[in-house]
């Protein structure tokens, strides 16, 4: 496996679920008539072999797809001009509104160079940033996994905090954490602007410029009525999947984000994720119409809103070890009733995986 065949064979699945005819509650159940935003990458770990990696990218502007190319030093991706996702006045995403005109949205450019990709917003996958956060704190002595806080009338312990924020995807969970990140310095706002992020120095330092939360607020604040969210917090797939790669114990060293403790707390709440309804499925066997997804060992971490839909994580199955991240514009106004997303996603997992087993 070569990462242009690897690449090929995303673009491929893709392209074989035919997104843009995908049903729009926003349109009265009309098909979507664009392709929608895609952002996939994979790394494939082949036992005794190099790494394999490919990051395909699709969207209205590209619905034949992008294939990345990464940076020989950094690894970053470096022929693709990212833009940063929009808002508007009320906080509302607008961009993926039916109609919208992206020839009349000015989307500020975020990094690199190349044909422009709209990144859409990750959702709660940016929660494995926050968790990053909170190991530094860990690390550095700043926190500990014991320390009770305070929040929303609970008092709990930072590592019980941070297992419903990944298993769960609690938001009050992640207010808690991000109002301690705040606290203890990590992140500082003066005169209502953010003058100290530490996690975009580490992720600047790292060659992670895919990872971005920015703007949220000491009390907790990190959606968009809080002047953060959509516009401010990113993570294209490449960097979430490298991201991830970094918590995977059993894949080739990468520099460290957090300490081996610390790496194997969030693996432990990765494994026991209960939210399967993106590129897997096992949470939502009981509805009609059910469509498998990866059919595997998967500690990972999703995202969904409305617009919206994101999934990254870890997937073992025998022989095959591999991470998967993927960020899109399919939130639930695609699902069928009960799910989180449209049956194209679980659908998209399961032919990769098969393509991997397969190739493997």
């Amino acid at each position: 496996m070569t990462p242009d065949d690897l690449a090929q064979a995303l673009r491929a699945a893709v392209l074989a679920q035919r997104f843009e005819a995908t049903p729009d509650r926003l349109q009265g159940g009309a098909p979507l008539g664009v392709h929608p935003s895609i952002d996939l990458a994979v790394a494939v770990f082949p036992r005794g072999g190099a790494p394999v990696a490919a990051n395909v990218l699709f969207s209205r502007e590209h619905p034949r797809g992008l294939v990345a190319r990464f940076d020989a030093g950094t690894g970053a991706v470096d022929n693709i001009a990212f833009h940063a996702d929009v808002r508007n006045a009320a906080g509302d995403s607008y961009a993926w509104l039916p109609g919208a005109d992206w020839s009349r949205i000015d989307f500020p450019a975020w990094f690199g160079q190349g044909p422009r990709f709209v990144a859409p917003y990750p959702a709660s996958l940016l929660k494995m940033m926050v968790a990053v956060g909170v190991g530094r704190l860990v690390d550095d002595g700043r926190s500990d996994w014991a320390l009770p806080v305070a929040y929303g009338g609970q008092t709990r312990a930072v590592g019980d905090w941070l297992f419903d924020m990944i298993t769960v995807s609690s938001n009050e969970a992640t207010s808690a954490l991000v109002a301690h990140l705040h606290a203890r310095g990590a992140l500082r706002r003066e005169g209502g602007r953010e003058v100290h992020n530490e996690l975009h120095d580490l992720f600047a330092a790292q060659g992670l410029p895919g990872l971005r939360i920015a703007n949220t607020q000491p009390e907790g604040g990190w959606g968009n009525g809080a002047g953060s969210g959509v516009g401010q917090i990113q993570m294209t797939a490449w960097d979430a999947l490298r991201l991830m790669w970094r918590l995977d114990a059993d894949a080739p060293a990468q520099p460290a984000l957090v300490s081996p403790a610390s790496r194997d707390r969030i693996r432990r709440a990765l494994d026991a994720q209960q939210l399967n309804e993106i590129l897997s499925s096992e949470s939502l066997r009981q509805l009609p119409g059910w469509v498998p997804g990866i059919p595997a060992r998967f500690a990972h971490k999703t995202g969904n809103t409305q617009n919206y839909t994101s999934d990254a994580g870890i997937v073992h199955d025998g022989e095959l070890h591999y991470l998967i991240a993927v960020t899109t514009s399919l939130g639930s106004r695609y699902a069928p009733d009960g799910a989180a997303t449209t049956w194209q996603m679980p659908a998209l997992g399961a032919a990769v995986h098969a393509w991997l087993k397969t190739a493997s």
